[in-house]
């Protein structure tokens, strides 16, 4: 099993930043991806961002260009900074760990008021 445990979410104006924390605790696999989900009221989640074990970076295009990823391997910590947010970025932000198995955290709330 492996427990993640999101926090950093928290309401900010158009524009603002945030930055979002993860960390990963339990049997966590040697060989692993983390990263970012979110879904907005009514919608599916859907892929933001993720970094592999030896830091490549991945970003759904709404995002590129204002969000950055990254982790801290002695940590077992992602983080997710949040630049020039929009309304749209509005969403409940779920990290996930993908190791042997795909896992995921409770979710912390973004919301950006315009």
């Amino acid at each position: 099993q492996v427990q993640l445990v999101e926090s950093g979410g928290g309401l900010v104006q158009a524009g603002g930043s945030l930055r979002l924390s993860c960390t990963a605790s339990g049997n966590i696999f040697s060989i692993n991806t983390m990263g970012w989900y979110r879904q907005a009221p009514g919608k599916q989640r859907v892929y933001v961002a993720s970094i592999t074990r030896v830091g490549v970076t991945a970003y759904a295009d709404s995002v590129k260009g204002r969000f950055t990823i990254s982790r801290d391997s002695a940590k077992n910590t992602v983080y997710l900074q949040m630049n020039s947010l929009k309304p749209e970025d509005t969403a409940v932000y779920y990290c996930y760990h993908l190791g042997t198995q795909m896992y995921w955290g409770k979710g912390t709330l973004v919301t950006v008021s315009s």
